[in-house]
This record gives structure tokens, C-alpha cells and sequence, in this order.
């Protein structure tokens, strides 16, 4: 795959265009920025996206904007951070703009509660199948052991114990952390 170039005129409408046509949250925005930035474009790798996406996600804010700053900053610094969070915001502020004006129709409407159903399915397979992609990274070669303990054991501390979300963000990047400061002790003692 040949890389195309980086230019902010193809991350602000790259960025407008999934944000526009995206929903259900930032988790679905996910395998689509992986799909059109590192696959398409060629401007990240694949670990790279899984590194902004685990950023992102452990930001305060919206996800999606969070991975659209990174990605801009990572391809371009802070005109590409600024573009990549523009083209991200404006369309839910479009969106929700007009919602704001027709919410009396839309809040009663028997149609458009069915289409909203219908979307919550679709949905959810667009997040589980973004949860697959991001975990098949940890299960190549080499094994990571230390990663994919600490995401067997967050997902036991969400789905068994109920635990907030933001203890399990905080934990796991200190379990991050650690695990990098003992591999790097290891390394150098072995040279």
C-alpha cells in the first residue's frame, strides 16, 4: 500500500465525513478512523491507531474528538490537532442544533423511536467489532503477557464487579506503566 500524503484538506473532510455519517459513540468512530487513516491512507500504522484510540479513550472528552486531536497532531502538528477537532465537532453540533429545534416531533414519533432501535443493533455489532480488532493486536506475536492480563482482568472488573470505568483506566495505566519501567530494567540489563 503506498501512502498518500498528508494534507489538512483531506483530514478535516475525512474527519467531517465520519463524524457526519457515525453513530452511536466514539467506539464506533474507532474501526473507521482505523480503516480510512492506516489502511487507506497509510499516515499510521496499525499499533499507532490502537496507541491514539487507548489515548483518546483515556482522555477527558469525547473519543472521538480526543483520536481526531492526536491523529491531526501525530500527521501535523497543531494546524492538523486543530483541523482534526474541527472536522470532528462541527457535524454533532449541526446535528444537534437542529435536533434542538424539531425535538418535540422526533421525541413522540413511533417511526423514529423504531429507527433508533433498529440503529442501538447495528451498533453494537460495529463495537464488537471493534473490540475484536483491538484485542487481536495483543494476541499476536510477540505475546504480550502483561497487556493482555491487565485487559482480561479490566474486563473481569467491569462485567463481574461493576467497577467505574475510571478506576479501571487509571489501574490499567499505571499497570502499563509499570510493566514498560520493568522491561525496560530487563533490557538493559541484558546489554
Amino acid at each position: 500500500m503506498e501512502k498518500r500524503k498528508f494534507d489538512l484538506w483531506t483530514l478535516f473532510r475525512s474527519t467531517f465525513m465520519l463524524s457526519a455519517f457515525t453513530f452511536g459513540g466514539g467506539y464506533v468512530i474507532v474501526p473507521l478512523m482505523k480503516k480510512k487513516f492506516a489502511d487507506e491512507y497509510g499516515w499510521l500504522s496499525e499499533e499507532e491507531t490502537l496507541e491514539l484510540v487507548a489515548m483518546g479513550q483515556s482522555s477527558p472528552g469525547a473519543i472521538a474528538i480526543n483520536a481526531s486531536v492526536l491523529l491531526g497532531w501525530r500527521c501535523g502538528g497543531f494546524p492538523g490537532a486543530l483541523v482534526g477537532a474541527l472536522g470532528t465537532a462541527i457535524p454533532p453540533l449541526i446535528i444537534l442544533t437542529i435536533m434542538y429545534y424539531i425535538y418535540d416531533f422526533v421525541s413522540s414519533n413511533v417511526y423514529v423511536a423504531a429507527m433508533l432501535r433498529g440503529m442501538q443493533s447495528g451498533i453494537s455489532a460495529v463495537i464488537i467489532e471493534a473490540v475484536w480488532d483491538m484485542a487481536k493486536g495483543y494476541f499476536k506475536a510477540p505475546l504480550k503477557v502483561p497487556s493482555i492480563l491487565v485487559m482480561a482482568a479490566a474486563f473481569c472488573a467491569t462485567w463481574v464487579f461493576g467497577i467505574n470505568v475510571a478506576y479501571i483506566i487509571i489501574v490499567s495505566g499505571i499497570a502499563g506503566a509499570v510493566a514498560a519501567v520493568v522491561m525496560k530494567n530487563r533490557k538493559e540489563r541484558s546489554l
